[in-house]
């Protein structure tokens, strides 16, 4: 197990690797393991990218964000011009059903809301809006309501698992309760983890998950 010191060192090494934080200042503080990033950036995305790149360190057991988007001037767009983006970027995605996703601009923060079928959708949605120039944040209400019913989900969801080279499935034990399915166990780093999440969400029938996995490398 790392030292604070040693994660720390760690996590800003990881931060000046990632090409879309060049221009970002920011400070990193540990604690225990867990992980306080500091000072300011120029939009959502490297917002965002900053909290990944530090998730994806060995060790680090949690991530806290207290991070402030400074606009550049030049970024500075209404929230009507932000919206119309918005939903231009929502149409011109092949994986977004359009007629499905519903939104609004406050101050800067887009919130999106409707019903997909897949969880795909719903991160393609998300993933469409986030680097949009002026935006400072993105909340996500869609609901993910499938049209098939999920029959032998856990069986689909351990083989899927077990396919994996990136997870060692015997470690996880799977709940089910219809579509929504609770995790727990052990897995060796964030990376697993999301990982896990990532093949559980991809099952048919999962319409919500409950993620209880520890890190125990």
């Amino acid at each position: 197990m790392k030292t604070d010191i040693e994660l720390q060192k760690d996590v800003m090494d990881e931060l000046q690797w990632d090409p879309v934080l060049q221009a970002a200042e920011i400070g990193v503080v540990v604690k225990n393991g867990i992980v306080t990033l500091m000072g300011h950036v120029n939009n959502y995305s490297e917002k965002t990218a900053a909290e990944k790149a530090a998730k994806r360190v060995k060790d680090v057991k949690a991530v806290a964000m207290d991070l402030e988007i400074r606009l550049p001037s030049e970024h500075l767009r209404s929230d009507a011009d932000i919206a119309a983006a918005a939903l231009n970027a929502l149409k011109w995605s092949s994986f977004v059903p359009e007629d499905r996703i519903r939104l609004k601009v406050d101050d800067a923060w887009i919130t999106l809301e409707g019903e997909v079928e897949w969880q795909f959708q719903k991160e393609s949605a998300y993933r469409a809006v986030r680097d949009l120039i002026g935006v400072r944040g993105v909340v996500s209400h869609i609901s993910v309501r499938p049209r098939i019913t999920p029959i032998l989900v856990k069986d689909v969801i351990k083989k899927a698992l077990e396919r994996s080279a990136e997870i060692e499935a015997d470690g996880i034990n799977i709940i089910t309760d219809g579509g929504r399915i609770v995790l727990r166990g052990k897995v060796r780093s964030w990376g697993e983890r999301n990982e896990v999440e990532r093949a559980v969400w991809a099952t048919p029938g999962v319409t919500e998950v409950k993620d209880e996995l520890i890190i125990a490398p």
